[in-house]
């Protein structure tokens, strides 16, 4: 980049920088993003494609869950990494949704191409498009559907909507009804609902269908001594986050020993502290202990005595969780012990699943926190199933949370449609023009998933408006029929979240990258001044090394 003054060029850039303007810089990041949503529309839909993803070190993703390919696509152009961005947050917020959020940001980006090739300026098409996400958000409060989080029969419609299309797909009823048995248990009185209180625990052998849900929690733990009992019914759970050993002075000190029988009588006088450590625990009445900290050897031998089941070095994410799930309190010192602090639970085990070793507490009453087992034949496959497992979690957790769904099947983005057309016709100017394509961009989500089951795109879109013109707001594309149908009776429904999500990230994604007009890029950082010529050393003159 230089400017000239009295015919002599003043470089202000790095030798080396490169810079593209106007409407070469806005063709360079439309065509990126919308690379990147084409790259993901072939997974939209129940019918969808899989994508195989081998990164550099040779390991293997299948899947076709738009956050997970995305976030391992390897991607280099930064508007292209603008479009992850929607990815990561559309999945941090609803955890569904992230391919129709993409699909759209890049068909609002292609639909402005044609605008912009019209002279209509980025400002205007910018402001055209944030009006009509406005309009959308109320158009969506307008067919949202109220649903109760005692409905359990409408929240498994929600995860089943979810799983569609997964590598799950063939298990989803047994996964939806875990699921929403999962939230439910977990969910505060106000609606809130944190899935990390749902332990999700990945275990190669069987098959998908042993894939269990545990009323209570699932450690990747064993028992701290092989003596003590690998099965304890009627559990009192201690929880513990003090360490059960000999407690070592806070300050450096120094202690002066001349004759063996003082050595002895100071082991001795550590020994006597271990055991009255590990007898206040016994005398709690506690059962089975879970210890943050470590244990010592010698208390191992005593709760061993008593018959107490120990397990140490506990994370304090599960220790939290097992107190949720046992009504435990967790105890800070082991002076401080009392009987109420302890919890229940109906058994605590250890069972061996795959060859490891792994702590169960199941059967407890009212539990606020859950795991599930996933089983499945190999690595590929689990992996499948918990990412199909976390969008039902995630959406069903919304709903009972929003108390509001929508019908699926591509009926909200029609409506949408439908009703932004109407709505662009009040406006004047070449804001119009913007709504329009707005509007014209929603029409991606029905023809995407029209394509991806083999149907007539145009045939189909042409039909579902028709349905919606005549009132029928809830009907869309039931792809298994390949004929638009009432979604809401089908029971394919999505929280209204998803929606409402999508659209905003969409929208400002696109509205970013329309207003760039310059993209200056760096220049790879050379040598330091002085030091070796940006070949390094492997410049030689002709004919050195040449043997």
């Amino acid at each position: 980049m230089s400017q000239q003054l009295g015919g002599q060029p003043i470089i202000i850039l790095r030798e080396g920088t490169t810079r593209n303007r106007g409407e070469e810089a806005q063709a360079s990041n439309i065509a990126a993003a919308k690379a990147v949503a084409t790259a993901v529309r072939s997974t939209l839909g129940p019918k969808g494609m899989d994508k195989m993803l081998i990164d550099g070190m040779g390991d293997i993703v299948i899947t076709n869950d738009g956050a997970t390919i995305l976030k391992e696509m390897d991607i280099e152009h930064p508007a292209a990494k603008m479009m992850i961005e929607i990815a990561k947050t559309q999945d941090d917020e609803v955890g569904d949704g992230t391919t129709s959020a993409v699909v759209i940001a890049g068909e609002l980006l292609k639909q402005a191409e044609g605008l912009l090739q019209s002279h209509v300026h980025p400002t205007v098409i910018a402001e055209g498009y944030r009006q009509a996400a406005v309009k959308s958000q109320e158009i969506l409060a307008g067919i949202a559907i109220a649903v109760q989080p005692a409905d359990t029969a409408m929240l498994e419609k929600v995860a089943e909507t979810a799983i569609s299309g997964k590598g799950a797909e063939a298990y989803k009823k047994l996964l939806c009804a875990m699921v929403v048995k999962a939230v439910s248990s977990i969910a505060d009185p106000d609606g809130t609902v944190d899935i990390k209180h749902i332990n999700v625990q990945k275990k190669v052998g069987g098959a998908v269908e042993d894939t269990v849900l545990i009323e209570g929690m699932v450690l990747d733990k064993e028992r701290a001594n092989p003596g003590m009992p690998k099965k304890v019914k009627d559990a009192k759970i201690l929880l513990l986050n003090a360490a059960v050993e000999f407690k070592k002075t806070e300050v450096s000190a120094e202690i002066n020993i001349s004759r063996p029988e003082q050595l002895q009588a100071f082991l001795d006088e550590e020994a006597q502290m271990v055991h009255a450590l590990a007898e206040k625990i016994i005398a709690s009445g506690a059962t089975v202990l879970f210890c943050q900290k470590g244990i010592d050897d010698l208390a191992q031998h005593y709760l061993t005595k008593a018959g107490i089941l120990a397990v140490r070095r506990v994370k304090k994410s599960d220790m939290e969780n097992l107190a949720r799930a046992t009504g435990a309190a967790l105890v800070n010192s082991i002076d401080a012990i009392s009987p109420s602090d302890l919890g229940t639970a109906g058994l605590v085990e250890e069972k061996k699943f795959s060859g490891e070793e792994m702590i169960m507490v199941a059967q407890c009453k009212n539990p606020k926190a859950v795991s599930i087992i996933i089983r499945g034949g190999s690595d590929h496959v689990i992996d499948e199933i918990e990412r199909a497992l976390h969008d039902a979690l995630m959406v069903v957790s919304v709903v009972v949370k929003d108390k509001k769904i929508v019908a699926g099947g591509g009926a909200p983005e029609t409506e949408l449609a439908l009703q932004l057309r109407h709505y662009a016709s009040t406006i004047g100017g070449r804001i119009q023009l913007a709504i329009e394509a707005f509007a014209s961009a929603m029409d991606v989500i029905p023809r995407a998933l029209a394509e991806n089951a083999g149907l007539d795109p145009i045939n189909l879109l042409v039909a579902i408006r028709a349905e919606h013109e005549s009132g029928h707001r809830t009907f869309g594309l039931d792809v298994y029929a390949g004929k638009p149908v009432d979604m809401l009776k089908a029971g394919v429904v999505e929280p209204l979240r998803v929606k409402t999500q999508a659209i905003t990230s969409a929208t400002e994604a696109a509205v970013m990258i329309l207003r760039i007009d310059d993209v200056i890029s760096s220049s790879k950082s050379s040598a330091p001044h002085g030091g070796m010529p940006p070949g390094g050393m492997g410049q030689m003159p002709p004919g050195m090394g040449d043997y």
